[in-house]
C-alpha cells in the first residue's frame, strides 16, 4: 500500500531539534500520567447494579487502571450475575457484604482490603456505580494524584446546568453555604462520590465515623478540621434519567448528612443556652439573696457588678469545659486550651463594644447594633474554638 504526499517545505534550521525536544516532552508527559493510572485503585461501592456497572469496569480497565476494587453491599442472589462478569474484567476484584451495610461502611471495607492486599497502590479514586463518574475523570484525578499532595481531591460538578434536577440543585447550594459558614471551606459540590487522595491518608479515612451516605460528609468536616486541604476539580455533570439508579433517600439521608454537619454547632448552641441561664440565675441570686446576706445592700452598683462578673466566671468555666467535652470532644492537654480560650472570650468582648461603638456613629440603634454584632461573632466564636482553641495538637 502507498501513500502519496505533497511537496514538503525544508523545516527552518534547527526546528527539527525542537520538534524532538517537544516530542520527547510529550512522550515523558503521557509516561508520568500512565504511571499515575497504574499505581491508582478505583474503588467503586455498590448496591443493586445494573448492566451499567460491568460497562464501566471494562472501560476502567481498558484505560490502564492497576486496579480496581468493588464493594457489593448486599445486593442480593438476582445481582450475583452482574458481579460475576465484573470478576471476569482484568485486574478487577469484588468483595461481598451478606447484608446491606450503607456506603461508609462499603467504602471502609475496600480501604482495609487496600491496605492489606495491595501495597503497592499510592493512590486511591472512590467512583460510584451509576454511570455519572466517566472514566476521562477518573484519569484526570489520577493526574492530581501524581502531584503527591496531602489533600482530597473532590469530582466537582456544575450544578448551573439546565439538565440538573432543581431538589439536587438546591439542596446543594443550601449544603455548601452552610458547610462554608460552619467550617470555613467553599465546596460548589459536596455531594460528590468522585474523590481521590494518596495512599497516606486510608488510615485516616477509615478512623472517620459513618456507616451511610453521612460518611461521605464526614470525611469532609474530619478534613476541614484537620487541615487537609478539600481541591475542586472540574468534571463533566451527568444525570442520567434524572438520576433515578440512585439509592439515596432523599428524606431519610438528608436528615442523617445535616445532622452530621449541623452536629457540632447544634451542641455548641445548646452549650451556650445552658451557660446562659446558669449566668442569668447565679447573677439574680446572688444580687438579691447571696450578696445582700453578706452585709451588701440589694440593688447598689457595687452588688450588680460583683453579681455579673461573679456569674459570668462561672458560666464560662462551665462552658470551657461544656465545649472542650461535649462540643469540639478535645481529646488532648487542656492548658493551652484555657489560655486561647480567655484570649478568645477578650477579644470578643472588645471586638462586640468596637463595633456596637461604630455602628452607633453611623446613627443605629444600640439594641439593634449589639444584636448584629453578637449575632455574627457567635459564629466567629464557634469557627475559632473549633479550629484553634480546641484544635487537637499533631
Amino acid at each position: 500500500m502507498h501513500e502519496r504526499f505533497g511537496k514538503q517545505e525544508a523545516p527552518p534550521h534547527g526546528s527539527g531539534r525542537r520538534i524532538r525536544r517537544r516530542g520527547e516532552k510529550e512522550k515523558d508527559q503521557m509516561e508520568e500520567i500512565s504511571q499515575a493510572i497504574r499505581e491508582a485503585v478505583i474503588l467503586i461501592p455498590s448496591l443493586e447494579p445494573d448492566e451499567r456497572l460491568p460497562r464501566y469496569i471494562h472501560e476502567l480497565s481498558e484505560s490502564g487502571f492497576g486496579w480496581i476494587v468493588v464493594v457489593d453491599d448486599g445486593s442480593g442472589e438476582a445481582y450475583q450475575p452482574i458481579f460475576r462478569e465484573v470478576e471476569g474484567v482484568d485486574r478487577a476484584v469484588v468483595l461481598h457484604h451478606e447484608v446491606n451495610r450503607g456506603k461508609g461502611v462499603a467504602l471502609k471495607t475496600g480501604y482495609r482490603y487496600i491496605l492489606e492486599k495491595i501495597p503497592e497502590a499510592k493512590g486511591i479514586i472512590t467512583a460510584d456505580a451509576d454511570g455519572q463518574h466517566k472514566v476521562h475523570d477518573c484519569i484526570r484525578l489520577a493526574e492530581k494524584l501524581e502531584e503527591g499532595q496531602k489533600a482530597v481531591y473532590l469530582g466537582s460538578r456544575d450544578f448551573s446546568l439546565p439538565e440538573i434536577p432543581p431538589k439536587s440543585r438546591s439542596g446543594n447550594k443550601i449544603t455548601t453555604v452552610v458547610f462554608r459558614l460552619l467550617y470555613g471551606v467553599w465546596l460548589p459540590d459536596t455531594q460528590t462520590g468522585l474523590r481521590a487522595f494518596r495512599r497516606e491518608e486510608l488510615e485516616f479515612m477509615t478512623e472517620v465515623a459513618g456507616e451511610r451516605y453521612e460518611y461521605e460528609m464526614r470525611v469532609l468536616i474530619a478534613c476541614a478540621t484537620h487541615d487537609i486541604p478539600l481541591i475542586p476539580v472540574t468534571i463533566e455533570t451527568v444525570y442520567e434519567n434524572g438520576n433515578e439508579g440512585t439509592h439515596f433517600h432523599p428524606i431519610r439521608d438528608s436528615y442523617r448528612i445535616y445532622k452530621v454537619i449541623l452536629g457540632g454547632f447544634f451542641r455548641f448552641m445548646c452549650s451556650s443556652l445552658i451557660c446562659f441561664v446558669v449566668d442569668q440565675l447565679l447573677a439574680m441570686a446572688l444580687r438579691e439573696w447571696l450578696l445582700p446576706a453578706a452585709g451588701l445592700l440589694q440593688g447598689t452598683l457595687e452588688n450588680i457588678h460583683i453579681s455579673g462578673y461573679g456569674a459570668r466566671v462561672v458560666s464560662s468555666v462551665l462552658n470551657f469545659q461544656l465545649n472542650r467535652k461535649m462540643v469540639f470532644k478535645l481529646k488532648g492537654n487542656a492548658r493551652n486550651a484555657i489560655w486561647k480560650y480567655i484570649v478568645l472570650c477578650i477579644g470578643i468582648i472588645t471586638a462586640s463594644n468596637m463595633i456596637v461603638w461604630l455602628l452607633g456613629k453611623i446613627g443605629m440603634a444600640g439594641w439593634l447594633a449589639k444584636i448584629l454584632a453578637d449575632t455574627g461573632l457567635y459564629f466567629i466564636s464557634y469557627r475559632v474554638q473549633q479550629n484553634w482553641v480546641f484544635k487537637e495538637e499533631v
